[in-house]
């Protein structure tokens, strides 16, 4: 007897959720990472309330904890010292740590009307590197690898 659909899917899953991290293809310095925002409340079950990808798709509070349950959780805190995000002129790339936080902010591409997720973006600089600018949050955005080529073509 084949399995169906639904078992195939719940397989994939469980594949998903127990493969190696550290087996994970990179993109941008950053391995596979899906970044769920929602509230420490509902987090902890505290609170059932939906929570948002960095996709923009909204999960239950339930599925969130579910993922974490597996996953490393990465807390999103406004100014905490935990991680550096700004690195002046020290590194031409971002980090990890400032991609993650740039693509919280962001969403998705920010080109108008463009809404490639935050894993399939570039991190452009503001002001480019090669022209003095700082490897930071504040002049770092997300582009999506053709409106990125579409940016330096025009200047």
């Amino acid at each position: 007897m084949r399995p169906g659909p639904e078992r195939r899917g719940r397989a994939f899953c469980e594949l998903i959720e127990r493969y190696p991290a550290h087996q994970l293809p990179q993109t941008g310095g950053v391995s596979a990472t899906v970044v769920v925002t929602m509230t420490l409340e509902a987090l902890e079950g505290r609170l059932e309330q939906a929570a948002r990808l960095d996709t923009g798709e909204k999960i239950t509070a339930a599925t969130a904890r579910r993922l974490a349950c597996e996953a490393g959780i990465i807390p999103a805190v406004l100014g905490g010292p935990s991680e550096v995000l700004d690195l002046g002129r020290t590194r031409r790339f971002h980090t990890k740590a400032q991609r993650i936080a740039i693509g919280i902010r962001d969403q998705h591409c920010t080109e108008p009307g463009c809404d490639w997720p935050p894993a399939m973006c570039h991190v452009h600089h503001d002001i480019p590197w090669s022209r003095g600018g700082p490897t930071d949050v504040d002049h770092g955005r997300l582009l999506c690898p053709k409106h990125h080529t579409r940016f330096h073509r025009r200047n």
